[in-house]
């Protein structure tokens, strides 16, 4: 594997360091609420979400946002479509159950998925980018195996159709806040361009967290970091996740109409040397007699890249805190590596089907919520 830190330039110079606007800091109780739209205003407008993006990376690593763009109708379908999923009979349900494949697509059960050893009580369902399976030969890595088509549930044949769309729509949207977060740092806007290229790994997680009288556990989701770029997640009206904003202080994302719930990856952390920051974050357990849904999106880097280290401009370097790298979940720059790495660990079933001889440790940190 290569750990090798690799530059690249700032090509282009961009208009001096505004300060966020007061609106968009976070305060003690809630995270900050930024608007894509602007990114279309005037350079006024460009110039305050660049420099609110930024505070919001830096100091906080999570933020809500709206201006996406993506169309309500379409996310009403997919909430709608993602609780008849949950609703199908466990044999519908069973029938595509992620230990059939070996790319980590498909349903689990409550309790199925670990994060630090321990059970995450949610069912969730996830699909990754719709592509044909690698060629695997004795020299291929195992992380070419991730690579694969989905499972579909045969009952509920409406999800394929909507979902990819969806897809579609969340990466166009996600790489344009990608080149976004490249002008923050007064790189060149298209500086990560070369670490997705033309298959970006695109990660969708239906998730359903069922009410406490069913669990008699608080973790929905226990402690971690994501991987990758950005997550998006979309909520509905329960609360659930909780972002660590200082060590030890734990606030409410509580849901807002219109928005995603946008976070830095681990990816970016290493990119920018901890300028960006990934931060841990956690889900609870609905109370009893409720659950909760919430539905995500992930985009990441190809599976063949090798994260660099960009070479940020002098005043933004000196902020940088250095990626932070839990030793029992230690962070690799080769991304095909640090994928499956945490797929293993998160799913041992799957692991011991389809990845014989492949070492996974028993304790684990998620990269979902």
């Amino acid at each position: 594997m290569s750990h090798q830190n690799l530059s690249h330039p700032s090509l282009v110079s961009h208009p001096p360091f505004v300060a966020p606007s007061a609106a968009n800091v976070a305060s003690t109780h809630s995270l900050p609420l930024l608007d894509l739209a602007l990114l279309n205003g005037s350079e006024t407008d460009r110039q305050t979400f660049l420099a609110d993006l930024r505070h919001a990376a830096r100091d906080i690593g999570f933020f809500y946002l709206t201006g996406h763009g993506i169309d309500p109708a379409l996310l009403e379908q997919i909430q709608t479509l993602s609780r008849q999923f949950f609703a199908l009979p466990d044999e519908e349900k069973l029938a595509v159950a992620m230990v059939n494949s070996p790319h980590f697509r498909g349903y689990n059960r409550a309790a199925a998925e670990l994060t630090r050893g321990q059970p995450d009580w949610r069912e969730q369902f996830d699909i990754g980018a719709e592509r044909t399976p690698l060629p695997q030969t004795l020299e291929t890595p195992r992380w070419a195996q991730l690579q694969g088509p989905n499972q579909w549930p045969a009952a509920l044949p409406e999800l394929k159709p909507a979902l990819l769309q969806w897809q579609r729509e969340m990466t166009g949207m996600a790489l344009r806040l990608l080149r976004a977060f490249a002008l923050a740092l007064d790189l060149d806007e298209n500086a990560f361009d070369e670490l997705y290229g033309d298959k970006p790994n695109e990660h969708i997680k239906l998730i359903r967290y069922p009410g406490r009288e069913t669990t008699q556990s608080g973790q929905g989701v226990g402690a971690h970091k994501d991987s990758g770029f950005l997550s998006f997640l979309l909520q509905d009206k329960q609360r659930g996740l909780q972002v660590e904003v200082e060590e030890g202080r734990w606030i409410d994302a509580v849901p807002q109409p219109g928005t995603f719930v946008v976070n830095i990856g681990e990816l970016l952390e290493l990119a920018s040397n901890g300028y960006l920051r990934a931060t841990v974050h956690r889900v609870e357990t609905p109370p009893a007699g409720t659950d909760r849904l919430s539905i995500a999106f992930f985009l990441g880097a190809r599976l063949d890249a090798v994260v660099p280290l960009y070479q940020l401009p002098a005043a933004i370097a000196a902020e940088a805190r250095g990626p932070a790298s839990d030793p029992q979940n230690p962070l690799f720059r080769d991304v095909g590596l640090n994928y499956l790495k945490g797929r293993l660990r998160s799913h041992p079933d799957v692991a011991s089907r389809h990845y014989p001889g492949v070492i996974a440790s028993s304790e684990t940190t998620s990269s979902t919520y």
